[in-house]
Parts: structure tokens; sequence; C-alpha cells
């Protein structure tokens, strides 16, 4: 396992090597997961390029630190792993939250920033008396008082089949996250707004989604994709918030096509 601290933070990391010419892939995962749930795609780009991910704060095996957070704070932690890793250049893959980070990322630090996908996020998710309310029901019942809510958002009835090992398993990761880690990030994707800087994103922007996101859904996604020139915007299907669990295989092939022309260098990108 590899840890690093910044911020006052320890992180918990992951780096598999690739191909020097070929830009990094940093995947930051969702409320309430950890970087297990890029695992199936990982093993797909393994080889292809340099792949990073990891647990951001309050999640995982990473510290949870003072909070609440903002969503400046995850982003001060992603670029203080990606300097520690001499890593410039990247390819940001954000899921949920993740996206939100990835976008604010760029607004802070575009150098850092190759092109970006944004799995299942906006411009702004949620409303703050939502959030209020999320915030209010663990405070009062923990995370077992709102899991199976999460889960009907976070995956198709097909996948919650009770004779689905799987299912259960993400629930677990779900409820063995940090609460205070976990609140503190609904703090942060509640007051995070990046409806005036999404225009301003000048790198090869895929914004997908899962068919079937409850949490996320597919013209919220549309509406994200719009904000953003010249974005590409593609629909898993048979997916609902987490593809990278459920459609493995089919968002790797989405991911894939849109990285080929950035890395044979083809103008017309995008």
């Amino acid at each position: 396992m590899q840890f690093v601290r910044v911020n006052e933070v320890a992180l918990h990391y992951q780096v598999i090597g690739g191909p020097a010419q070929r830009p990094v892939i940093v995947f930051i995962n969702s409320l309430g997961t950890d970087f297990r749930i890029w695992r199936d795609v990982l093993v797909r780009l393994a080889g292809d390029y340099p792949l990073l991910t990891y647990d951001k704060r309050g999640h995982g095996l990473s510290d949870v630190g003072e909070h609440p957070y903002s969503i400046d704070d995850h982003v001060d932690d992603l670029i203080g792993l990606l300097e520690h890793l001499n890593v410039r250049q990247a390819v940001i893959c954000g899921l949920s939250v993740g996206g939100l980070i990835a976008q604010g990322l760029y607004a802070r630090r575009p150098d850092l920033v190759r092109a970006l996908i944004l799995c299942d996020t906006a411009h702004k998710i949620g409303t703050t008396d939502m959030w209020a309310n999320r915030i209010k029901a663990i405070e009062d019942g923990g995370l077992a008082g709102i899991v199976d809510g999460v889960m009907e958002r976070w995956f198709t009835p097909a996948f919650r089949d009770p004779a689905n090992p799987a299912f259960p398993g993400y629930r677990t990761m779900m409820l063995r996250q940090p609460v205070d880690g976990y609140i503190g990030t609904c703090a942060a994707i509640r007051d995070a707004d990046f409806t005036v800087a999404a225009p301003k994103i000048a790198v090869p922007t895929l914004c997908v989604v899962g068919d079937q996101d409850g949490a996320t859904p597919p013209d919220l996604v549309l509406s994200l994709a719009r904000l953003i020139p010249s974005a590409r915007y593609e629909v898993i299907q048979g997916a609902g918030h987490i593809p990278c669990v459920e459609q493995p295989e089919a968002l790797t092939a989405v991911i894939e096509a849109f990285l080929s022309p950035l890395v044979s260098g083809d103008p017309s990108h995008g």
C-alpha cells in the first residue's frame, strides 16, 4: 500500500505504471466509496496508460482530517498528490463528487490537466436543502439509515438482485466509510457550483453517465456537457450511478475511444 501526507492528511493511493509517452489517467472515486470501485476499469487499461487512483480524504484508508470539507480541500489534496508524484498534464477521470473535484482542479491548476473525463456528475449536484436533509438523517441514524436509498440510486435493479454477490459487498463498502468523512464531503458537494467555470474548460472533455443513474440522471449530465465547449457526451446502457462497477467493459471502451485521438495527436479530437 502507498501513502503520502499532504495538507496534514495521509492519503492512500495506488500507482500502476504504463508507457512514459502517454498521459497518466487519474481516477477519483465517488461519495461513500473507495478506489476499489475502479478495479475492473484499471485492469482493462493497465499496460496501455500509467494509472493513478486514490482515496480522497474521509474515505477508504485515507485520513478524515478536519471536517466538514470544501471542494477546495479535496482539490488541494489532489494537487499535493500530483506534485508529490511529479505528474503533469494528466487525464483526470472523476465520478460524481470526483467529477466536481476534477472541475475544481482544472479551474485552479489547468497546467495539471490534459483532458477531463466527467462520470455521472454535474456542474452542481443537488440543492442545499437536499444535502441538509441527508446530513441530518446521517446524524440521527448513521449511514445505515440511508444506505438502501443510496443503493437504489447507485445501481440498477438487475445489479441489486439478491443473487448477485457483489451487491452486498458494495453496500458494505458504503457502510464502512467514516461517517465524518461522508458528512464532510456532503457539505463539500452542497457548496460546490461550477456553472460559471464549466464554459471556460478548454481541454478535451468527455461527459459520461449510466442510463439508469438515479443520483445524477442523464439529463443533468447532458446539461454539464452543453456548458463545456466541444464536450463529448456518452450514455452507458445498463448502468446506474457507478458504471465502472456495473459496466466496466463499456465504460473502458468509451474512455479508450475518447483518448485515442488525444494520444495519437489527431487534431480533430473532441
